[in-house]
């Protein structure tokens, strides 16, 4: 995963092959409408969205790679909001393309 450019925006991080992207917010982000758009145009392109608070990559950096990995590995396969995570699942169709 890599910083890459997905349409008009830029992803902190982003795996095309598992179309994941991840964002590490400050403060600035706390209900962002360009947040939101933002993250309905990379569902639109198929992409799932997770966020996490820059603050909590850096104190459970442990907790934040397990999530991760979860979503890589199916095992989040729904939406989740909580005050640490946002993730907002996209369902790949068979083959590999968003639905």
């Amino acid at each position: 995963m890599r910083q890459m450019p997905i349409g008009p925006y830029f992803a902190d991080f982003a795996c095309r092959s598992e179309k994941l992207v991840v964002e590490l917010d400050g403060s600035q982000h706390a209900d962002s409408s360009y947040d939101r758009r933002r993250d309905e145009f990379m569902r639109s392109e198929g992409f799932s969205v997770m966020r996490f608070w820059n603050l909590d990559v850096l104190k459970s950096r442990t907790n934040v790679c397990e999530t991760i990995l979860a979503a890589l590995e199916g095992r989040l396969a729904e939406d989740v909001i909580a005050s640490d995570l946002r993730f907002v699942f996209t369902p790949k169709r068979v083959g590999g393309g968003a639905l």
